[in-house]
């Protein structure tokens, strides 16, 4: 809460009871401030309590999974009608899971000699391990009824490339003896 503008009383007021009741009802009145702004600052997912947070996901469709996070709980529901836009498209689909903090992910629809409702999902080992609950409640929540999903894996392997000047130089010399 930010504090209220000092006030200056004048010199002969500045002393005393009176000194002494300035400072209450400026006490009060930052006090009744801080009463007025707690309802605007429980609107905000991200440092609301835990009781309105849960609230707050009830209205926005977000229910919380066996064992998430509080932080990425909050998350979910900060983005929660953002995510609700996004859900029909592949770039928004990518779009939500950068913004749940899944990072980097690959999506592929329609496949050649695949079924027309199988969409690979692309990602790494370690996004798959560490986000396995998200993943799967994400793909509940946002993904189409009428898909299949499959998880691919993506592996990264360290690659150098160098370059280097490799050139030839060729040179025949041939001699020729001549007899007297």
């Amino acid at each position: 809460m930010t504090e209220l503008p000092a006030f200056d009383l004048p010199v002969w007021m500045n002393k005393g009871q009176v000194a002494k009741l300035a400072a209450a009802a400026h006490r009060w009145f930052t006090l009744l401030g801080e009463w007025a702004l707690w309802p605007l600052n429980q609107l905000d997912p991200m440092t609301c309590r835990e009781a309105v947070l849960e609230l707050i996901a009830w209205q926005r469709d977000i229910t919380r999974f066996k064992g998430e996070p509080l932080d990425l709980f909050r998350l979910r529901v900060r983005h929660a009608y953002a995510n609700a836009r996004d859900a029909g498209s592949v770039e928004g689909f990518k779009q939500i899971f950068e913004r749940l903090g899944v990072g980097y992910v690959e999506l592929e629809e329609r496949m050649p000699g695949r079924d027309w409702d199988v969409v690979a999902i692309r990602l790494s080992d370690n996004q798959l391990a560490q986000n396995e609950s998200l993943l799967s409640t994400l793909i509940q929540h946002y993904g189409r009824t009428c898909r299949r999903y499959e998880w691919k894996i993506i592996t990264t392997i360290p690659m150098e490339i160098q370059v280097v000047e490799f050139s030839n130089d060729h040179l025949t010399e041939t001699a020729i003896l001549e007899e007297p």
